[in-house]
């Protein structure tokens, strides 16, 4: 990956919506060799998808809450019910297997409190072998970013 590739990701991760032609104006590039990074990104896998982000307050998941998670269960059997379990859950928008105190970190969105009761109800009934979930809800969202930085690669 090259300077220019890197400024096209940068593009595409600030606006999806530019054209073809947009982009290629601002690296300085014809409309053909482009396309083809562009199309060269996707295959590779770097481009995983493009998509519309919303504004999750304007739909009614404005509450955002980490759900930190501990277990004694570390069998392969069980960690693919688990990741089945969390994959089957609309509302979890990222899960990750942690090193430290803490063995799964997930971040839920739902509308209310309610909805999250609702939510962690069926998360201890169907996901068996929770030694502890601790969630926390977020007050402010300072910062959220889609965008990675591209400047160590």
């Amino acid at each position: 990956m090259d300077s220019i590739d890197k400024q096209i990701l940068n593009l595409l991760q600030q606006d999806i919506t530019l054209s073809v032609a947009e982009i290629a104006e601002q690296v300085n590039l014809s409309t053909t060799p482009c396309w083809k990074r562009i199309k060269r990104l996707e295959n590779a896998g770097i481009i995983k998808a493009r998509v519309a982000l919303l504004d999750s307050k304007k739909i009614g998941v404005g509450v955002s809450v980490f759900v930190q998670i501990k277990t004694q269960q570390h069998e392969e059997q069980w960690l693919k019910q688990f990741a089945a379990a969390v994959l089957s859950f609309e509302e979890v928008m990222e899960c990750y297997r942690m090193a430290g105190e803490w063995d799964y970190l997930l971040r839920v969105v739902t509308n209310d409190i309610d909805s999250f009761d609702r939510f962690y109800k069926k998360l201890i009934t169907d996901v068996k072998g929770l030694t502890d979930v601790t969630s926390s809800f977020a007050m402010e969202e300072i910062k959220f970013s889609t965008r990675l930085p591209l400047s160590h690669c």
